[in-house]
């Protein structure tokens, strides 16, 4: 964004409503404009802007919660079910409806299809290697909270046929970053 379009100020209609400008767009597509420590008295305040600010501090995030599932059930083969929750927690985080092509849910659902054709377990591909460094290829993360475990724990449970979840994995990793958080 430019120094101009930062500068311009914004105009109120007769309503009062705020007209569109660059900057109000960007507010509304979750970009946070934060004040510099440089104003002077009287000048416009100019301001940087920080396209993904970091969750809350000292919060879990889902895409950590994500990697966390690497430590407890990394060697786990993906299937269905971890494809499922790993959807649910992407959507979750990134606030999307659909998946990114590309990103953890699709290379999950790649994963899933794949191990369900192999007949070897060696072959298959696992939980370690779809969601290493989750949290770097998710374009937005959020600190997870309750709803977030229980959305991401009824897709896995949806797409088991025994209708359970894996002890240590994905579910139970976003629901231990959901009761951590919520104990702050």
């Amino acid at each position: 964004m430019s120094e101009e379009q930062l500068d311009k100020p914004t105009t109120h209609d007769v309503k009062g409503e705020a007209d569109k400008t660059p900057a109000t767009e960007d507010k509304e597509k979750d970009v946070v404009a934060e004040p510099s420590d440089e104003q002077a008295e009287g000048q416009l305040n100019p301001k940087k802007v920080v396209a993904n600010p970091p969750a809350s501090q000292g919060s879990i995030t889902i895409g950590e919660a994500l990697e966390a599932a690497v430590l407890t059930a990394g060697n786990k083969p993906v299937d269905w079910s971890d494809a499922a929750a790993i959807q649910a927690a992407e959507v979750r985080a990134t606030g999307r409806t659909n998946i990114m092509p590309g990103g953890v849910a699709a290379s999950a659902q790649s994963a899933a299809t794949l191990n369900a054709r192999v007949t070897d377990d060696d072959d298959k591909t696992t939980l370690a290697d779809v969601l290493t460094g989750a949290s770097s290829k998710l374009p937005s993360d959020k600190a997870a909270t309750r709803k977030d475990a229980e959305g991401v724990t009824g897709a896995e449970m949806r797409n088991d046929p025994h209708l359970t979840t894996y002890p240590t994995g994905v579910a139970a990793s976003v629901a231990a970053a959901a009761r951590i958080n919520q104990a702050k």
